[in-house]
């Protein structure tokens, strides 16, 4: 059974964000660090080539596969930011209505720019996925 495509590495974060081309799109990601950071409690973890990390744990599925993966994290992306709910989306409607301008993919939030969606909310969403998660699955600093 193959792997993880997506693991976690110890390449530099700040160097990461810094790279980043797009001066609001680095900015945005500077605010998503610290607020990440700020939400969790833990330090952010490079995972594949450009997502950040919040976190890890690991599962086990009914057919066998297991592995590790990122708790909770961002990715800032050329066209959008996205934001990795590991939980998924289903269960929190009641928080996306609130969040601003957003469109969703199946395990994605994309945000266009932070000043379109509401940070309170956001860490609300954050602090409820990682929640949620956990009691599914045991969840360690990465």
């Amino acid at each position: 059974m193959a792997g993880n495509k997506t693991t976690a590495h110890d390449a530099d974060v700040g160097a990461f964000i810094a790279a980043v081309e797009k001066p609001q799109r680095r900015a945005d990601a500077e605010v998503l660090d610290a607020l990440f950071r700020r939400v969790t409690g833990f330090a952010p973890r490079m995972w594949g080539p450009t997502i950040i990390g919040y976190g890890r744990y690991h599962y086990r599925y009914e057919s066998g596969r297991e592995g590790d993966f990122l708790a909770t994290g961002f990715s800032p992306r050329a066209a959008h930011q996205v934001i990795y709910i590991m939980p998924g989306y289903g269960e929190y409607q009641a928080i996306m209505d609130r969040l601003g301008k957003h469109k969703l993919g199946k395990s994605c939030l994309y945000i266009n720019k932070l000043a379109d969606v509401d940070l309170g909310v956001l860490e609300e969403f954050i602090r409820q996925g990682l929640a949620d998660l956990g009691r599914r699955y045991p969840v360690h600093p990465a």
